[in-house]
């Protein structure tokens, strides 16, 4: 909201409001161009505007959309005046579709405008009576108008990029990293750059470790900023890199389910990039409850960690409620190559009530990891097919059987865009889980092999270690050993496998 200095005179003060739903040109322009007219409108009518509400690149029609300035415009109409005291006795605007375009959104602000006699409304055709239950039932009306073809339009969008993704065209928007501007060509830097990056991260290797190679090398995104990790990540993430287009969460695939390869050129082979979407979502580590139980997911580590267990290994000495402490143990007192793993003070969160010798405990849990990992490979290779196969081939004919009673006539458009959503999200999930399964299934027979040899010959760092070791669990809990010096005995470490 912005104030406007306006002489305190007899004119009736006003609130403007200006709203655009897509601002392509990320200047504002639309919403000022919107605020020249209200003030147009307002000197016309002899009233004099007190602040000006802008909701800029915000759309109307959605319902998970939130309007800060309208909400705050309902909020001043109600109250009848602004923070400052200033008293507010109507609004101008541009149109109404500037103002809603859900009947409820409309309601909301009839009641807040009506909530006191006197008050005016105006547009830039002229003022409006919205006392008058004609006017409101008219307004009503256009602001239905107004979300079918909102609707309308949302769905010819969604066909557009539906029929590009199935051509295999590439979309508009900032140029990819990786191609040159036709988004068709590999660019001869960026490319080999890209490659490398993805076998890396599929080797084992943290985005973290990646992104400080890029910064330190001065490698920079195509809007020409520094990389961070979430850039990163969503670049991995795109299966544009093997040639394959997501939309709305799901690969795009042909009538056989199979995906359609895009007319660009890739830069890794597909069983690479599936390795990387595999182990995204193996990394989505999760808290440990008090009581030994998987709790939501934890925030990303940016951090970079000298110890192979630093933040892996929690305390399991009880609290004097009965519940572990289960805080992140840290190393210290780090000479001639020992280190000790210990709970942090009390004023850090901790209990300081457990220590254990760092080398013998990184090499037991080495150990399981690798066993672990072995086990699993094992396991991996006897699968023969995803469990889901016949759930994904039901809602792939369901869908089939919708499309085609609708385009014989048999259904009407509100009844089919409203059925159609919900089996296409249900085929989407189940076809990403195929995915993943697929993945995991490679990378267990493949980026796995020989885990233990890269791993023992020192082709691998800390960092790439324990991305390893947060694929294989969530956490160690370090059981207290007693009093005094006790010797090193393994069975007081307990991993919470994932499973």
């Amino acid at each position: 909201m912005q104030l406007v200095e306006a002489p305190d005179d007899d004119r009736i003060p006003v609130v403007a409001y200006a709203r655009i739903s897509d601002d392509t040109e990320k200047d504002g322009h639309g919403v000022r161009d919107q605020h020249r007219v209200n003030r147009q409108t307002a000197q016309r009518l002899g009233w004099r505007i007190v602040a000006e509400l802008t909701d800029n690149d915000r759309s109307a029609s959605k319902a998970d959309v939130v309007r800060e300035d309208f909400e705050e415009m309902l909020r001043i109409l109600r109250l009848g005046r602004l923070s400052n005291g200033a008293a507010v006795r109507g609004v101008v605007l541009l149109n109404e579709d500037r103002l809603a375009r859900r009947a409820g959104d409309y309601e909301r602000f009839v009641e807040a405008l009506t909530s006191e006699d006197g008050r005016v409304y105006a547009d830039e055709r002229g003022p409006k009576d919205l006392y008058a239950e004609e006017v409101e039932g008219m307004g009503l009306v256009g602001v239905a108008f107004s979300k079918i073809e909102s609707r309308k339009m949302r769905r010819r969008l969604r066909r557009s990029h539906r029929a590009r993704a199935e051509d295999g065209r590439p979309v508009g928007g900032t140029r990819p990293f990786g191609w040159l501007p036709d988004r068709l060509t590999l660019d001869p830097v960026e490319a080999p750059l890209l490659a490398k990056a993805a076998r890396d991260f599929a080797s084992g290797r943290s985005l973290n470790s990646l992104v400080r190679e890029w910064q330190e090398a001065g490698v920079l995104t195509t809007r020409g900023n520094a990389w961070t990790m979430d850039a990163l990540k969503k670049t991995l993430a795109n299966p544009r890199l093997c040639g394959w287009r997501r939309l709305r969460g799901e690969l795009v695939a042909d009538d056989a389910g199979k995906p359609v390869v895009g007319q660009w050129q890739p830069i890794v082979d597909t069983e690479t990039w599936l390795a990387v979407d595999a182990i995204m979502h193996a990394r989505k580590g999760r808290r440990v409850r008090s009581d030994g139980s998987i709790g939501d997911p934890l925030p990303v580590d940016k951090t970079v960690h000298w110890y192979l267990l630093s933040g892996i290994l929690r305390c399991g000495k009880g609290r004097p409620d009965g519940t572990p402490c289960n805080a992140h143990l840290r190393v210290m007192d780090r000479r001639h190559g020992r280190y000790i793993y210990v709970c942090p003070p009390k004023g850090q969160g901790g209990c300081a009530g457990i220590g254990r010798h760092g080398p013998l405990v990184d090499e037991y849990v080495t150990e399981a990891v690798l066993a672990k990992l072995e086990e699993r490979q094992a396991v991996a290779a006897e699968v023969e097919a995803w469990a889901g196969e016949a759930d994904l081939e039901v809602v792939q004919r369901r869908l089939d059987a919708l499309g085609r009673q609708w385009r014989a006539g048999g259904l009407s458009d509100e009844f089919f865009f409203a059925n159609v959503g919900a089996l296409e999200e249900e085929r989407t999930r189940l076809r990403n889980e195929k995915a993943r399964h697929a993945a995991v299934v490679r990378r267990s027979s493949a980026a796995l092999d020989n885990v233990r040899k890269r791993w023992m010959s020192g082709e691998l760092d800390v960092m790439q270690k324990r991305a390893i070791i947060r694929e294989a669990l969530h956490a160690v809990i370090v059981l207290p050993a007693g009093r005094g010096r006790a010797p090193f005995n393994p069975d007081l470490l307990v991993p919470v496998w994932r499973e």
